[in-house]
């Protein structure tokens, strides 16, 4: 073990910073997390890298900075240390963070086994990062009004009466949704 945290600490330090251009260069893989899946992961934060654009709303600029790679890059660093696989949430989760392990999130088979867009998976894993933070008490989910007219685009099922809304602008949901609109402007 601590010739792997040593030859870890040798590559990160003689690393040249420009390389360092993916969360996943970062982010601490536990060993649940297989190499096909890892490399699915990698290609996804390897996409969020290059995402630019010049239109940035308010809310966007206040959560995340500029629609930049690496200002969605050091937001999701800033919270996210490791990544696991994990049954959890259910048998059709996507991801999930469990309170119990801070700055950690966990993406379920389902992340790569039902061909989820890329940017689906990504806004997934944005919303998680937001469930880590611990001094905003994991951001969590709302009941959703019973006229709420939404569905889930993971399911297809509606989300009246379900703790799949927010309180807040700033929660989980709603900071993957200003993600998402802002990367599609």
């Amino acid at each position: 073990m601590l010739f792997k945290n040593l030859l870890c600490f040798i590559l990160f330090v003689f690393t040249p910073l420009a390389s360092l251009n993916a969360a996943a260069d970062l982010i601490q893989f536990d060993d649940t997390v297989t190499p096909a899946l890892r490399m699915e992961l990698n290609g996804d934060f390897d996409f969020l890298s290059s995402v630019q654009s010049e239109k940035t709303s308010p809310l966007h600029r206040e959560l995340f900075g500029m629609v930049q790679g690496a200002s969605y890059l050091q937001w999701f660093n800033a919270r996210v240390y490791r990544l696991g696989v994990d049954v959890c949430g259910g048998p059709a989760s996507v991801a999930c963070q469990m309170n119990a392990y801070p700055h950690q999130i966990f993406v379920t088979p389902n992340y790569v086994q039902n061909g989820y867009p890329q940017i689906a998976r990504l806004m997934t894993l944005f919303h998680e990062a937001r469930h880590s933070e611990v001094e905003n008490n994991h951001w969590p989910h709302a009941r959703c009004s019973l006229t709420y007219p939404e569905i889930s685009i993971w399911t297809g099922l509606g989300l009246k009466g379900h703790y799949a809304c927010d309180s807040s602008e700033y929660g989980s949901y709603a900071s993957a949704s200003v993600m998402l609109n802002n990367i599609s402007k």
